[in-house]
């Protein structure tokens, strides 16, 4: 028990040294011409010390936030900002798969074309079949990076057993507690997992969660990219990868939002129900449409 207490602190002390030296020694993780450089890139970020230095900069900025209320307003009204922004500009993308599902749709059965041609001089000519199975990353798009804006908005569905019932402050409570029990290690489990899912179909030889930094940097001598273009049929879809990118994505995300909902919990808690949803950027379908907001 010792022992663990001991390596905890201990982690967190050496988070400051972490991230100055990463951040004065910047080619030797982003300079990835250098094969070290982009096996260190890959190690740690699923590692431990990432993982501290992550957790060090929320202690540091909570503690400074419970200071100056201000500076943890301002955190969550960019975060939040992030997200909306992000989730505003993908959920275009249910547009473009409904546009693109008619035109399969209407090559298929009317033109009896085999392929869809894009483009002028050399124009993208691409299998049918490529095309329609593409539909799901679109899908991919839409449920990875509008899952935090659906979150500001108030879209996900919520299971409210006592929740309605008990007063604001103890919802606030609920909340804080929420966001630090379940999306912050959720996030932080998918992301380990993610991280090295991805990096296994986009360079070989395949990176291991368990492998250390030693052995990382010894299989770099014939590192090379292979990025996965295999599909599920002859001429399907082939960027199966940009899902893997999508996953690791998304559990960034979460975890950046489940910060802020944590920020904004313990504000709300704090400057009671006055502050209830203090400068939350929600979208409106405009006036007369009131009572269909939140019931999507």
């Amino acid at each position: 028990m010792l022992d663990a207490i001991v390596w905890f602190f201990t982690n967190i002390g050496l988070a400051f040294y972490n991230f100055g030296y990463a951040i004065t020694h910047p080619h030797s993780w982003l300079d990835w011409s250098n094969k070290e450089a982009l096996m260190r890139f890959v190690y740690y970020g699923g590692s431990t010390e990432f993982f501290f230095v992550v957790f060090t900069a929320f202690l540091v900025l909570t503690g400074v936030g419970m200071w100056r209320n201000s500076v943890m307003w301002a955190c969550v009204r960019g975060l939040e900002a992030f997200a909306n922004t992000v989730g505003r500009f993908v959920a275009w993308a249910g547009l473009i798969m409904v546009i693109q599902q008619i035109i399969i749709v209407f090559i298929q059965r009317i033109f009896a074309r085999p392929d869809i041609v894009i483009g002028f001089g050399i124009p993208v000519e691409l299998d049918i079949s490529w095309w329609a199975e593409e539909l799901k990353l679109y899908n991919a798009l839409v449920v990875a990076l509008c899952c935090t804006y659906t979150f500001v908005q108030g879209g996900h569905v919520r299971v409210d057993l006592i929740y309605s019932a008990v007063r604001f402050r103890t919802k606030k409570v609920v909340d804080m507690v929420g966001s630090l029990l379940f999306m912050m290690p959720m996030s932080v489990l998918i992301w380990l997992y993610a991280w090295f899912f991805m990096w296994r179909h986009l360079i070989v030889p395949k990176p291991s969660a368990s492998e250390t930094l030693d052995r990382l940097l010894m299989k770099s001598r014939v590192l090379r990219w292979n990025v996965e273009t295999i599909g599920f049929s002859p001429n399907g879809f082939n960027g199966y990868f940009l899902f893997k990118v999508l996953l690791v994505a998304f559990s960034g995300m979460i975890f950046l939002h489940a910060v802020a909902f944590f920020y904004r919990s313990y504000l709300e808690w704090k400057e009671g129900a006055e502050s209830a949803n203090k400068y939350l950027d929600k979208d409106s379908l405009g006036a007369g449409e009131e009572a269909y907001e939140g019931t999507h």
